[in-house]
């Protein structure tokens, strides 16, 4: 992973939506206390597909934060859908994943489509490994994103539609996100969502 460069502030906030590194700047997470930038693909890569297969636990897909990890493991476990997004290259990088679950938070929270009110409902909008850290989303917050392209039908916009996260949930479900209104829940692994894909840079000071 290349370095991002010093420019960038902590955490880029005016950055939101600024193209870079194959598709667009989404926010910070911090995993065992490093920071990652994380990128989100553009509209065209979007993929749709199933999880992987019910009744099976896969090993290694657990994380919250790391995308690359989780979506390597459902690879290895046979996940077509996985195997796709590995598969990518767009602008010459190649280490593109399925988002995991806080990382997928980060991706409505900065480029909502919709204006419609949010799903207030359990843990949604509380992501700790965010930077800032993110808190539980009220009913007008987090807002449609003031970026033209990923608002409803801007070329870069996310569907109003449930799409997977990498992070498995157990045995028969995984975690999703509905970009109409941000409910955080899960899908049974065998139903077909969509799914935009993301990678991430460690920034070093």
């Amino acid at each position: 992973m290349s370095a991002i460069v010093k420019a960038l502030p902590v955490t880029p906030i005016s950055a939101i939506g600024k193209a870079y590194g194959g598709g667009f700047v989404t926010g910070v997470t911090v995993e065992n206390g490093q920071r990652y930038l994380n990128i989100t693909a553009g509209a065209a890569h979007e993929l749709k597909g199933a999880w992987g297969a019910r009744g099976v636990i896969i090993e290694g897909a657990g994380s919250f934060t790391d995308s690359r990890s989780n979506t390597e493991s459902m690879a290895a476990a046979g996940s077509e859908l996985a195997q796709k997004v590995l598969a990518l290259e767009i602008d010459g990088h190649t280490d593109w994943a399925i988002p995991a679950r806080d990382v997928q938070e980060l991706q409505y929270r900065h480029l909502k489509p919709t204006s419609e009110e949010n799903y207030c409902w359990g843990r949604d909008g509380d992501n700790p490994n965010s930077l800032p850290i993110g808190l539980l989303y009220t009913a007008e917050l987090p807002a449609q994103t003031m970026l033209p392209a990923f608002q409803d039908d801007g070329a870069e916009a996310f569907s109003s539609s449930w799409y997977w996260s990498s992070t498995q949930r157990s045995a028969n479900y995984a975690f999703t996100m509905d970009f109409d209104d941000g409910y955080q829940f899960y899908d049974d692994k065998d139903n077909e969502l969509r799914v935009r894909p993301v990678r991430r840079e460690l920034i070093i000071d």
